[in-house]
């Protein structure tokens, strides 16, 4: 069985955003050689996620707005964990947008459903942060 790993790094310019980060595990699939197996990609920082959805804008756009609305930033006093902090609404929404994603590996491709793309979700950004990339096959 062949095991490959990679780290991505994302250092959004804004607090909150969504990136597809697709095509940079298409090609962590095509360094691995693996032809059928798992991919494994997960967020390693507590206030960022990666999940499965449709790459539309005014769907982005609506997870921005509804992620919001469950989680404000402001005011920030309204969170205990913000004592010395601001980024309570960040934990919070990770929890909601989930801490990873894995996909099977067909042929060597990934083997998704219709519109289905990966993303990489920032709720406290303007900092470098990683995302692992592991695959697992033959």
């Amino acid at each position: 069985m062949k095991s490959y790993r990679k780290e991505l790094w994302f250092n959004l310019p804004q607090r909150r955003g969504f990136v597809n980060i697709t095509p940079e595990v298409e090609t962590c699939l095509a360094e691995s050689g693996v032809r059928e197996g798992l991919v494994l990609v997960n967020a390693m920082h507590i206030t960022a996620s990666v999940f499965i959805n449709d790459d539309e804008s005014g769907l982005h756009h609506d997870f921005d707005r509804w992620l919001e609305k469950l989680a404000p930033h402001e005011p920030v006093s309204q969170y205990r964990h913000n004592v010395g902090e601001d980024n309570a609404d960040g934990h919070l929404k990770r929890s909601i947008m989930g801490r990873e994603v894995v996909v099977a590996i067909t042929g060597g491709r990934l083997d998704f459903g219709p519109w289905e793309q990966i993303f990489y979700g920032e709720f406290d950004g303007r900092r470098r942060k990683r995302v692992l990339v592991k695959i697992i096959g033959e």
